[in-house]
């Protein structure tokens, strides 16, 4: 059960955390809800897994730009797994606590994934930008080994000032609440239930969040730019089309990612969000992505889409002939 503690009762330490999900929800919808949530979550990781297999089984399609798309798809699929149970968990089984530790590593968990998503994205950005503006050197700078080695960075980089962010969380005094709004266990959410001064903290990872968000995403929009310069310099008009078709979907899985969360910043500085629209805008931008990528990947990606075609056909030629 959760706990509300008063300032005039004795001061308790937390140790378990209370999830409130969706607001507004009527407990009689809850079976409904934690259904729909469970197949949006296995339509995710169907997604991202086949995305990851079909590449790794496909030899024709071990390139540097599908290493990438398969980090990706493992990052989106590590989120799912790391956010969507436990709710779908409180929705079906009424389970709607965290312990207080497993409540923290979770949140470690959320915001070390987006970070690497956020870098990935960067060195997607950065493979489209080599191979349209650069495109005789690109076989020999940009190579499945180069491609693995900056992929791993991407991983790496994230973990120490996440687990600074994290220590300096835990060290917090909670002893007010344990009721968090929202539907997993994130740093704003989290922080906003500390009874001593958390100001360090909380500046601390917005400074973080900001290097991360528009580090990245200044390179990004610089590196499309100049894609963009250099489509419409070229002269054929099939060759901006199929020149500018090789990085669509990297470019509308960019704007899945930056252009909510930049919104949801703004807000926050700007006016004051109610708790109830701001957990459904990170919902929305935190699982709608992960969800939507696999088709993105298999429906824009030429390569990808024929050679899924062409098994498809394979297939049902064996089971005609058969």
């Amino acid at each position: 059960m959760a706990e509300n503690i008063n300032s005039t009762q004795t001061l308790t330490t937390v140790t378990e955390f209370f999830l409130t999900g969706f607001p507004g929800v009527s407990p009689e919808f809850y079976p409904a809800v934690g259904l729909l949530l469970l197949l949006v979550y296995l339509i995710l990781a169907g997604g991202n897994l086949f995305t990851i297999a079909f590449v790794f089984y496909e030899k024709n399609l071990q390139k540097p730009a599908y290493l990438i798309f398969c980090n990706l798809a493992a990052v989106d699929f590590a989120f799912g797994t790391a956010t969507m149970p436990k709710i779908i968990s409180k929705y079906l089984f009424k389970d709607e606590t965290l312990s207080f530790y497993a409540c923290f590593i979770q949140m470690f968990l959320i915001h070390y994934l987006g970070t690497v998503t956020s870098f990935l994205l960067l060195v997607m950005a950065i493979d489209r930008f080599i191979a349209i503006c650069n495109p005789l050197r690109y076989p020999t700078i940009v190579t499945n080994q180069s491609a693995a080695v900056i992929c791993v960075i991407s991983w790496i980089i994230p973990i120490c000032w996440m687990m600074v962010i994290i220590l300096q969380s835990i060290a917090l005094s909670y002893c007010n609440s344990n009721i968090i709004q929202h539907c997993y266990c994130d740093h704003n959410s989290i922080n906003r239930l500390a009874c001593g001064d958390a100001g360090g903290a909380r500046m601390f990872a917005f400074i973080a969040a900001m290097i991360v968000l528009l580090g990245p995403l200044a390179f990004i929009i610089f590196s499309y730019v100049s894609i963009i310069i250099a489509v419409f310099k070229i002269s054929n008009a099939q060759g901006k089309y199929k020149t500018f078709s090789t990085c669509s979907p990297q470019l509308l899985i960019i704007c899945l990612y930056y252009l909510p969360r930049c919104a949801v910043y703004v807000l926050d500085v700007t006016v004051q969000m109610k708790i109830d629209a701001r957990i459904m805008i990170v919902i929305w931008y935190s699982l709608f992505p992960p969800l939507v990528n696999p088709i993105i990947f298999c429906f824009r990606t030429k390569e990808i889409r024929e050679a899924l075609i062409k098994k498809l056909r394979k297939r049902r030629i064996k089971n005609l002939s058969g």
